[in-house]
């Protein structure tokens, strides 16, 4: 009997490719259940991301203004101008039209296009960050190129690019600052003190796409506004400050210094009307920019400020009640604290009173007068004006001297502090100081941003700190002091004298001091410091020269901040107080 075969081989073959079958069906449609079930929404999710677009929209910069509402620094509109070099017919044709625009040469652009179209690039610059004038000078020269010339330039584009631009030039460059040419943030001067208040939130524009890149109509489209910058408002007086530009750089020329500064301070209120430092740059022209010029002086150099901090010490002993202004003291030629003898320049009286001192500029006398008042206190009356700690600007660079405490004194820090030396300030600093005696003994802090304008005309208004620091009876007294240091024929700040106002001040000359030597050298920090009218002060004025040479005609060594400074600030003076409508007081 022969027994019949249930399978064969035929059969199973069948079978294992159904079975092949089955599962690769079952393979599918656990891919489609996890595509379009599980994983749809992230799915989703990718496949929009990959038809939209986000494009940035730049907010406006905000405008800084001077105290009358006159533009300092503001955006206007400009453009980047590129170039397809794969669209060029003639890469040197249109290399000639457009060099004359460009941010590099002839030579260099034509290389550029060469180049770029032999490897296929599709991008190059030609100018960046130019004004609509520059750009419709650059479409009118292709015009003409086009009208007369076959086959035409083509593949030129201009892409959108707020530009920054300083109406007034060189006019305050160091206070207003630059914005960076990348991303057009703040980095000197106002520009990046009041960078968050001045660059605003950019905006977006989310758009769908199809695979080409062209807009989807029906698709999705989303704007989110850019909101533009606070506008900012300065104390400063544009005009004014063109006036002690002036003013310093006919000084640098006389003087043959290497630098110097100017500060122009309300002693009221603590407005800075003006501050100029050289050497100085236009701020339109970025080749003139380096560390050296955008250096704000006025702020960031701290010398040390020799006789002008006498004032500071007299002051303090008469509002302690240890001296008055006819107070005798015995002036010999040289007195010796511990191993260090300080001498006076030129030939003094046996004594002379307190206000002599200060007229004649003694160290003798003013060491004398310092040693009554005392370390502990002097250094209070020296915090209390400011000394050792900033302005209070926030300024991009500013700094805040040095000023040990009395534990770090030694046996020559108190007189050596009394006549300005061993104790760094800033040309900003003094000028508060002298400002705090011509405000009745009232030290405001100086300001130099009035008013921040958000875009919803929302206003918030500087309010500067004040302090009393010494007795009005007291400020009096050193105003009629200082006075005599300008009127008297033997008063070191004669050529600060005014044609139509009175003035009082202080000159001061220190030795620099060569930091990689160790010790002072014959070049001089120079300077003076007054206020005027003298019996109501409105302004104060720090004139500051560094390393002036030569002499005057009468012989006077220029090296001295009464020969150098003092008729700066005479000359300036005379200027910003008719600018200001003050009534001359000297007849």
């Amino acid at each position: 009997m022969v027994r019949r075969r249930i399978w064969n081989r035929g059969d199973l073959r069948l079978l294992i490719v159904g079975l092949v079958f089955a599962l690769a069906w079952a393979g599918i449609g656990y891919r489609l259940f996890n595509l379009q079930g599980s994983r749809a929404v992230a799915l989703a999710t990718v496949g929009f991301d990959q038809r939209i677009s986000e494009q940035p929209i730049p907010a406006v910069r905000g405008t800084v203004y001077d105290r009358d509402g006159v533009e300092l620094a503001m955006t206007i509109d400009g453009w980047n101008v590129v170039v397809d070099p794969m669209m060029l017919d003639d890469p040197a044709a249109t290399a000639l039209v457009l060099a004359p625009f460009a941010d590099v040469g002839l030579a260099e652009l034509t290389t550029e296009f060469v180049e770029a179209q032999s490897k296929g690039r599709r991008y190059a610059e030609v100018a960046m960050r130019v004004d609509s004038a520059h750009r419709d000078a650059i479409r009118a020269a292709i015009r003409s190129y086009n009208d007369a010339n076959d086959p035409d330039i083509v593949g030129v584009f201009y892409r959108e690019q707020p530009l920054r631009v300083y109406p007034t030039g060189d006019i305050a460059a160091q206070v207003i600052g630059l914005t960076a040419y990348d991303d057009g943030s703040g980095i000197e001067g106002l520009e990046r003190t009041f960078n968050s208040e001045l660059q605003g939130r950019p905006g977006k524009l989310i758009v769908e796409h199809d695979p080409s890149g062209r807009v989807i109509p029906q698709g999705q489209v989303l704007l989110e506004p850019a909101t533009p910058g606070s506008d900012i408002v300065t104390t400063i007086d544009r005009e004014i400050q063109f006036t002690v530009e002036q003013g310093l750089r006919k000084a640098i020329q006389k003087t043959n210094a290497i630098g110097g500064s100017i500060v122009v301070m309300d002693p009221e209120t603590g407005a800075i009307l003006a501050m100029a430092s050289w050497p100085s740059l236009d701020l339109n022209d970025r080749s003139q920019v380096s560390p050296e010029v955008l250096r704000n002086r006025a702020v960031a150099d701290v010398y040390e400020p020799g006789s002008t901090l006498k004032a500071l010490t007299v002051a303090a002993a008469i509002d302690q009640g240890i001296v008055t202004k006819d107070t005798p003291i015995d002036t010999p030629k040289s007195v010796t604290v511990g191993d260090y003898e300080y001498e006076d320049i030129g030939r003094n009286p046996a004594w002379m009173s307190v206000a002599d001192v200060v007229k004649r500029s003694s160290n003798v006398g003013t060491i004398e007068i310092e040693r009554r008042l005392g370390k502990e206190l002097h250094y209070d009356y020296l915090t209390a004006f400011g000394l050792g700690a900033p302005a209070g600007l926030d300024l991009a660079g500013e700094r805040h001297g040095q000023l040990n405490p009395v534990s770090r004194w030694n046996e020559t820090s108190g007189s050596s502090i009394a006549i300005g030396y061993a104790v760094g300030t800033t040309p900003l600093q003094m000028a508060a100081v002298y400002s705090a005696i011509a405000n009745d003994g009232v030290y405001t802090e100086p300001y130099l941003v009035s008013e921040v304008i958000h875009p919803d005309g929302t206003r918030i208004t500087a309010k500067p700190r004040t302090r009393r620091v010494i007795s009005v009876e007291t400020a009096v007294i050193m105003r009629e002091i200082l006075g005599r240091v300008v009127s008297a024929e033997d008063g070191t700040g004669r050529r600060a004298r005014m044609t139509d106002f009175t003035a009082g001040g202080k000159t001061g000359s220190t030795n620099k001091f060569d930091v990689d030597l160790q010790r002072y050298t014959d070049e001089t920090m120079a300077s003076f410091i007054g206020m005027a009218p003298l019996n109501d002060p409105k302004i104060v004025i720090a004139v500051v020269l560094d390393t002036p040479t030569g002499s005057l005609e009468d012989g006077a060594d220029l090296a001295n901040g009464g020969a150098s400074a003092a008729p700066v600030f005479a000359e300036v003076a005379q200027i910003v107080l008719h600018q200001l409508g003050i009534a001359p007081d000297k007849l």
